[in-house]
Parts: C-alpha cells; sequence; structure tokens
C-alpha cells in the first residue's frame, strides 16, 4: 500500500486541518492555545517516543489519566504509530486494571503518578514492558520523555480494518469484552456525523466531556478535528463554568445529566445561547421533560442521537429537520438499522423488537473472545445491540429498554452481574440484585438488593457495610448508592431473579428508603 493509499484515522482527520498552523486547535482553561501545528508537531513526539520503547503497529498502549493537552497528544501518537489505544476510567480501581492490563497485554501502561504505586504492580503483574506517568497538570515522565524526541514523524501506513482502538465495555457475565475499533470504524463514523451535524467554517466546539469513551474521545474530538476547528478543552464538566463559556461556543455535546444541571444555572438563557449552533444529547435516554424545558428556556431544541462503544454512533435525529424529543431521529446515512422479535422476524411499524444494526462504523469485534463476537453478529453482518426499540409511521426511533440489563448512570455503562459478583464475596451476603434506579439528575443510580446472612444476635451486615467494602475496589460510579435487604429475591418458575419485581417494589415505595444515603463521587464519576 502506497502512503496515498493510507488509511491510518490521523490521516483522514488531517485533511481538515487547516492550512494556517497557527489556527487554534485546544484552547484550555489557563489560557493556553495549542495550535494545529503543535499538536501536529507534539503527536509526532510521542509517536517518536512509543516507536523507542519498542511499540510495534497493532501493539496496545494502556493509559488511565485525566483529560490533558498531552492525553489527546498521545492519543494520536498511537494512531500515528499504529499502536492500539486502550482508555481506561481514571475511577476504575484494582479489579478493573487488573483484568484490562492481563487481557490487553498492553506494551506500555500510562498512569497518574499518583497512583504509581499499584499501576506499578499490576503493570509487573501482566508484564507490561513499560510503565509512564501523565500528571493531572500534563507533566510527567511521559511528556518528559516526549519532549527529547523529534516533532516530526511519518504516519505509519494503515488499512482500514487495522485496529485503532480498544474500549472495554462490561458484559452480562461480569467480564469486561474489548470491543476491537478499526481506523475504518472510527473514520466512516467521524465522516458521516461531521456532514450530518452540519460543522462548517467559525464553529467552535465546548468540549467538557471525559476522553476515556467513545463520546468524549472520539464523536467529539474526531468532528472537531476533521472540521479544523478550536475546541474549548475544559478538565470536566461544570455547570457554571459551561454557562459562561456559551458565548464563546456554537457546539456542544453532553450527557442528559449535563443538560439537567444546566437548566439548574440561573443564568443559563436565552441571550447566553444566543451563539449557539448545536447541543447535542447522547450515551443515555434524555428524558422528555428535560428535551422540553431545555427549549423552552433556551429556544435552542437539543438533537439526541443513539449508539454505543461498539460503533459509536448509529442514529441521530435530524440537523435540518424536526427533533422529536423522546426518540433518537433515523439510521444515519449508510446505516442500516432492523427491529426484530426474537426469532429475528422484523416487527410492524410501532412494536417494540430487539435493535440490530449494519454499517462502516460497527466494531470488529470483541478482543480475544471470538466466540461471543460471532454470538452477537446474525449470520448476514448484522450486530445484536442488546437494546429494544420501535419505529414509527415517520421512521423515527424510540429507544424502549434493554433485553439485558445494562444501568447507564451519568452517561457511564454498568453491568449487574459485575457489581453483583463483588457483592456475593462480602462476608455476610447470601445473594445480590442489582437494579438501577430512576434518578432525576443521573438518569440512572445503581441499587443492590440482598439477602444476608442472620446469627443469633440479628443483624451483621449494613448498607454502610456493603457500600464501604466496594469503595476503592471498583470505580465510584459503579458503588450502589442505596442497599435494600429482603430475606428473599423473588424468582420466576425457572429460578430466574425476576428484577422487573424488585424495581416496581422500589418504584411504588413499599421499601422505605435505607436511612443513609451514599453520595460521595456523583459528580466525579460522571
Amino acid at each position: 500500500m502506497t502512503s496515498s493509499g493510507n488509511k491510518n484515522l490521523y490521516t483522514v482527520l488531517q485533511v481538515g486541518f487547516p492550512a494556517d498552523s497557527d489556527a487554534a486547535c485546544l484552547l484550555l482553561p489557563n489560557n493556553v492555545v495549542i495550535s494545529y501545528g503543535i499538536l501536529h508537531q507534539e503527536s509526532a513526539r510521542y509517536a517518536n517516543l512509543l516507536v523507542s520503547l519498542g511499540v510495534q503497529p497493532g501493539d496496545r498502549v494502556a493509559v488511565q489519566v485525566e483529560k490533558t493537552a498531552a492525553a489527546v497528544f498521545l492519543y494520536l501518537g498511537c494512531l500515528r504509530a499504529g499502536a492500539v489505544f486502550l482508555p481506561m476510567n481514571v475511577a476504575y480501581q484494582r479489579h478493573e486494571i487488573e483484568h484490562f492490563l492481563d487481557d490487553a497485554t498492553p506494551r506500555l501502561f500510562v498512569c497518574r503518578p499518583e497512583s504509581r504505586a499499584l499501576a506499578g504492580e499490576l503493570a509487573a503483574k501482566a508484564c507490561v514492558p513499560h510503565l509512564l506517568e501523565l500528571g493531572d497538570d500534563g507533566g510527567g515522565s511521559l511528556a518528559g520523555s516526549a519532549a527529547e524526541h523529534q516533532d516530526t514523524f511519518a504516519t505509519v501506513i494503515r488499512r482500514g480494518e487495522d485496529l485503532a482502538a480498544i474500549l472495554y465495555t462490561s458484559g452480562t457475565t461480569g467480564r469486561p469484552k474489548g470491543a476491537m475499533l478499526s481506523h475504518g470504524n472510527l473514520a466512516a463514523n467521524a465522516q458521516v456525523l461531521h456532514r450530518l451535524w452540519g460543522f462548517r467554517s467559525g464553529d467552535v466546539l465546548l468540549h467538557m466531556l471525559p476522553i476515556f469513551h467513545a463520546h468524549g474521545l472520539f464523536v467529539a474530538i474526531h468532528c472537531a478535528l476533521l472540521n479544523g476547528s478550536p475546541m474549548l478543552f475544559e478538565p470536566r464538566f461544570d455547570a457554571g463554568r459551561a454557562v459562561s463559556l456559551l458565548p464563546r461556543a456554537t457546539v456542544f455535546m453532553g450527557v442528559p445529566t449535563y443538560y439537567v444541571r444546566l437548566l439548574a444555572e440561573s443564568g443559563l438563557t436565552r441571550q447566553q445561547c444566543a451563539g449557539m449552533r448545536l447541543f447535542i444529547s447522547g450515551s443515555a435516554p434524555l428524558l422528555k421533560e428535560t428535551f422540553d424545558d431545555f427549549k423552552t428556556r433556551t429556544g435552542h431544541t437539543i438533537l439526541e442521537r443513539y449508539g454505543m462503544t461498539e460503533g459509536g454512533m448509529f442514529t441521530s435525529n435530524p440537523y435540518d429537520d424536526e427533533r422529536r424529543g423522546g426518540t433518537v431521529g433515523f439510521p444515519l446515512p449508510g446505516t442500516t438499522i432492523r427491529i426484530v422479535d426474537d426469532a429475528g422476524t422484523p416487527v410492524k411499524t410501532g412494536e417494540v423488537g430487539n435493535i440490530l444494526v449494519k454499517g462502516d462504523q460497527v466494531f470488529v469485534g470483541y478482543w480475544r473472545m471470538p466466540e461471543k463476537t460471532r454470538e452477537e453478529f446474525t449470520e448476514d453482518g448484522y450486530f445484536k445491540t442488546g437494546d429494544m426499540g420501535r419505529l414509527d409511521d415517520n421512521g423515527y426511533i424510540t429507544i424502549i429498554g434493554r433485553s439485558r440489563d445494562l444501568i447507564i448512570t451519568g452517561g457511564l455503562n454498568v453491568y449487574p452481574k459485575e457489581i453483583e459478583e463483588m457483592v456475593d464475596g462480602i462476608p455476610g451476603v447470601v445473594e445480590t440484585a442489582v437494579i438501577g434506579r430512576p434518578d432525576p439528575d443521573l438518569g440512572e443510580v445503581v441499587t443492590a438488593v440482598v439477602v444476608r446472612q442472620r446469627n443469633e444476635t440479628g443483624v451483621s451486615l449494613t448498607e454502610t457495610g456493603i457500600i464501604s467494602a466496594l469503595k476503592g475496589t471498583i470505580a465510584g460510579f459503579k458503588v450502589p448508592k442505596q442497599v435494600y435487604f429482603v430475606d428473599e429475591l423473588p424468582r420466576n418458575t425457572m429460578g430466574k431473579v425476576q428484577k422487573n419485581v424488585l424495581q416496581q417494589k422500589v418504584l411504588s415505595g413499599n421499601w422505605a428508603a435505607p436511612a443513609e444515603a451514599y453520595d460521595e463521587g456523583r459528580i466525579r464519576d460522571n
């Protein structure tokens, strides 16, 4: 393959870079401006560093750091070197990190300096050859080492089917699965979204999403780079800060929780949003109430879309036509969606069925899980999303629920099986069922229903005890916010726990809420 036929994602994105290399790319909170020229040079330094460490095309680079400009340089450097980028939520703890390193076998693990001790222990155990640090201020051994390398690099030639990233998504078996995304997958999705959402000259993206998952790392950054646009690159979401920055932006992407919190800000007015072109929501269902309230308050109609880790975006409400609250719009151009019954037969318009999707953005498969990959695709190549939905007479798709019991809290995915296994391992627990409880801020919160042992003196295990046992072991957003205790879990005739019965009891108020509510980490872990 010649360089002119290079399908490396970086070369695709680079086509959109401004002719003026001094044009702003990242506008940081400390008034530092990273130009597109600097972005190109710094990504070259990081690519050269990776090569010097022996990172070959296809090798994995695991990264658990905060959102900084240097983290973006590292991501783009990985693309340019042909490495496979593996981002991790900074909230992940020993249990999760250990699995990712063992499973992905990266050649390099980049951690925060304060996590060095644990990272070093787990990296050594997983035989990871190199460990470097990247601090929240963009400093550390990684940045220092990159600075010693040249600022030019010939981007490695990649085919469209070559892997660009692996993102782990929790599994119903309790074992997180590595979704393999190719250069072609990511390029196809970025190009479609860039066109569909009308990106144009003069656009400025207000970027407040984390960059350890597809929404912030791929959807947001790729669209901006393809457009050669500046990004107001904020380390995390802050509603007050967001409102103050809206006059400097034209596009904002967020999860539903962000919009709920924006609406709580008195400064969110039509005047403050006058220069905005587009508000986009995803990663979790947007309540119709939030959709309507935002439109009334700002005059802007939120554009809701639908996708998942295993392929980025699948559908979107239209940019130039009616955006219907409660729906996720239409399949993207080049994407085909089927809604079928359990036998695979298409259901009638208005009926609920299983959502299947096919398109160039759909992932390659699950890392080192060929059997699971085969199970998740139909014979004619459609991916089984596990989501339930229906199609109306006008072609709008509505997500009804999930055939799998995924919980989405603040835009982050939690699979109950993983949490149930952790709780079941706590002394005094007989068995556990984990469900999602509706929450006006986070969409859903993790809630555990526990059958506990009793001793001669009575109850020996409390809500506080269970929550304390999990804190620091798994990510904070996965820790149950409430624990209910029951004598036994409801089951059907086949012995399966009836989680719908548990959810109905919680919603009906048949159970009194626990006296203590665990609230720590709600904002940080979003």
